[in-house]
């Protein structure tokens, strides 16, 4: 090869190569396709042809399952799916483990009072949220393949949740409910979050089946981030009545923010002034601890468990000066010890909650990878998105099973678990440590425990995703429309709700991508003197351009959607429509009368793909260039991109000598031409 590419001729001793003038440069012959193939390969061997038409194609979708059932394929696909069997191994026990155990009890005493807050959220009792705190964590345990991801209650997805619940098991009007029909109602919300969760674990497993890990780039990172910290605006307001010990129903649907405003600003004179003080203190207590835990995380040797601190004093408070009774304190009251029984979903409810379970799917897999892709990068691993989508896919449907509501990787207690030293998914076991001593011993402790004091973790928990805001700043200086995604995303999620929000900015976001298509330019080239490099004109005044040549890069796909700007540029760059030939050159001086175009080459390294509309306006373009005796070479075009233009029919028009390997080749071809006058 490097004898083909070095063919270049060299000046002899006393001879000057003129390097400013495109045909002293002296280049080796031009590489179409068709050569450079013929040369070094690049297309692959087509197989031999099969008696039966009918079966090539069912040995190429079969022939990775034959390969999966041997012993080695098996063996390959279990490591894949059960990562244990990987990290597990390698292991370093002397160095790993010290961290891992302090890591995993400090999240697993967090996850306590954080899964029963957000058990609120959800709807349902406070214990369902350790039971959620519990089952999903040992599930990502066995599957996950994120080192420093913690999985469990997340805010966002238990206020999904919570709104979808309260649709479907809506609270009889007058709320004034005995205590067996506040069981059955709790029973009929705990197994409409279940359903939830059932019904986006299953989709996940179904985007799992059909690999589509790669859905999660279509929420970007300016829609997550909006969809958070406008989810915890909707936490905030929402957690409200229960500062304030104030019986509100809970608002659903488009403007439920708005609309809570207005319940509690309409009965805050009816407020409880025992809640609110237990709330201010509480307030007091929790945000300090989190701004000293963030301010001087490298220095404590473990963070500050602020919320298990408050939970403790709080039951204590309670307990001794009877505020349940005295001041109709509303409490979490009794904690069932052990674990619920099994039991199945009721699938006749699938129908109505799919519209709840696919946000909820998407939210959960897109939350959960990026952050595990975060910190992958972070410490030099690999992530395997489809095997996340497992991972989370059956931590949902299995913890369904025992009255569990939908659960993902959460920011607060990921990042808990890095800072206290955790290394792998080891962490996990040693978190469900600690919430199982709570489910079958501790559970009695926490009966006199203030619902206030579990707004107020759900409220402090929200620090991150509020303080997400202040990136926006750098995010409008390093792109406006990204910065636009983020607004249209948040304000979507705070004015309409969080499943319509994260639409609106999901369609957003693609419209953008659809809209930076269509404004694309197509750029003209020149030779940068002294070189060989083919440069948009629009750089520098040191560029030739060499009359009766032009040479158009297109640096976008080529799709339905782009067809008719292609068509249009080119028509002006070529002088293909009435009224342009005697126009100035384009990006060229305005004084000069453009040359008739003899010879036009089209670099198509920029086009990535090409539909079939894109396809057949290239073939129309070059059967009106061979109309109108204008030469035209095509060059750089990828595998993909010209297997769909030969379909198209573009060898009908020109021949396979007009494909070139480079813009240079082209080029070269293209001067020769001009030279003799062809």
């Amino acid at each position: 090869m490097s004898g083909l590419l070095g063919t270049r001729n060299r000046p002899g001793p006393g001879e000057a190569s003129d390097l400013k003038s495109p045909l002293g440069t002296g280049l080796r012959k031009p590489l179409t396709e068709a050569r450079f193939r013929q040369l070094f390969g690049g297309a692959e061997e087509e197989p031999e042809p099969s008696a039966e038409p009918g079966l090539p194609w069912l040995r190429r979708l079969w022939s990775p399952r034959t390969r999966a059932c041997s012993r080695r394929g098996a063996w390959r696909l279990l490591l894949a799916r059960l990562p244990p069997l990987r990290w597990l191994p390698r292991y370093r026990w002397r160095t790993w483990l010290l961290g891992d155990v302090l890591a995993g009890v400090t999240v697993g005493i967090v996850h306590v009072p954080q899964g029963m807050a957000f058990a609120l959220l959800t709807s349902v009792p406070p214990v369902f949220g350790l039971y959620t705190s519990f089952f999903p964590v040992l599930i990502y345990t066995l599957l996950g393949t994120g080192r420093h991801l913690s999985t469990g209650t997340f805010a966002v997805l238990s206020l999904m949740t919570g709104s979808a619940v309260e649709r479907l098991v809506p609270e009889p009007p007058g709320g004034n409910l005995s205590g067996i029909e506040r069981e059955q109602l709790d029973a009929q919300r705990v197994g409409a979050a279940a359903a939830v969760a059932f019904g986006s674990g299953a989709l996940m497993l179904g985007m799992f089946a059909l690999q589509l890990g790669v859905l999660s780039t279509f929420l970007s990172e300016p829609v997550v981030k909006a969809l958070t910290s406008g989810a915890a605006l909707h936490v905030l307001v929402s957690q409200l009545p229960n500062l304030l010990g104030l019986r509100l129903p809970r608002q659903i649907g488009c403007f439920s923010l708005f609309k809570t405003l207005a319940a509690v600003l309409t009965a805050l004179p009816g407020s409880s002034p025992a809640e609110l003080t237990i709330s201010a203190l509480s307030l007091a207590l929790l945000v300090p601890v989190k701004e000293l835990n963030v301010r001087f995380r490298d220095r404590l040797p473990t963070p500050i468990p602020g919320e298990v601190v408050m939970v403790l004093l709080a039951s204590v408070l309670c307990f001794t000066s009877s505020l349940d009774t005295r001041y109709n304190v509303q409490i979490v009251g009794l904690l069932p010890g052990g674990f619920p029984q099994p039991l199945l979903p009721n699938l006749a409810e699938l129908p109505r909650i799919l519209a709840d379970s696919l946000p909820i799917a998407l939210v959960t897999f897109a939350v959960s990878a990026s952050l595990a892709s975060i910190y992958a990068d972070k410490y030099n691993y690999n992530i395997d998105s489809n095997q996340e989508l497992l991972a989370h896919g059956v931590s949902n449907l299995i913890s369904s099973l025992f009255s569990c509501f939908p659960n993902s990787a959460t920011l607060a207690t990921t990042s808990l678990l890095v800072d206290a030293g955790g290394n792998t998914q080891l962490a996990g076991l040693f978190s469900c440590l600690v919430v199982l001593s709570v489910l079958l011993w501790l559970g009695p402790f926490f009966y006199y425990l203030p619902k206030a004091v579990l707004a107020c973790i759900n409220i402090s928990s929200m620090r991150q995703m509020f303080f997400q805001m202040q990136e926006l700043p750098q995010l409008w200086r390093i792109s406006r429309v990204d910065f636009a995604v983020w607004m249209v995303t948040w304000v979507a999620v705070v004015t309409l709700s969080v499943d319509l929000g994260l639409a609106v900015g999901v369609v957003f976001s693609m419209m953008t991508v659809v809209c930076r298509t269509q404004r694309v330019q197509c750029l003209p080239l020149g030779l940068a003197e002294g070189t060989e490099l083919y440069r948009p004109l629009r750089e520098s005044h040191k560029l030739l351009q060499v009359p009766g040549l032009c040479i158009l890069s297109y640096p976008t796909p080529l799709y339905f959607g782009t067809r008719g700007q292609f068509r249009h540029i080119l028509e002006r760059h070529l002088g293909l429509r009435e009224g342009d030939k005697e126009t100035s050159k384009p990006d060229g001086p305005h004084d000069t009368v453009a040359e008739p175009v003899r010879v036009m080459v089209l670099d198509c390294s920029g086009i990535t793909f090409t539909d079939a509309a894109g396809a057949r306006e290239v073939v129309q373009l070059a059967s009106r260039c061979r109309d109108a005796g204008i030469h035209f070479l095509l060059a750089q075009c990828n595998a993909l991109v010209l297997e769909t233009l030969t379909w198209a029919g573009l060898l009908d028009i020109v021949t396979p000598e007009q494909l070139f390997v480079s813009v240079q080749d082209a080029a070269a071809h293209a001067l020769e031409r001009l030279v003799c006058g062809q």
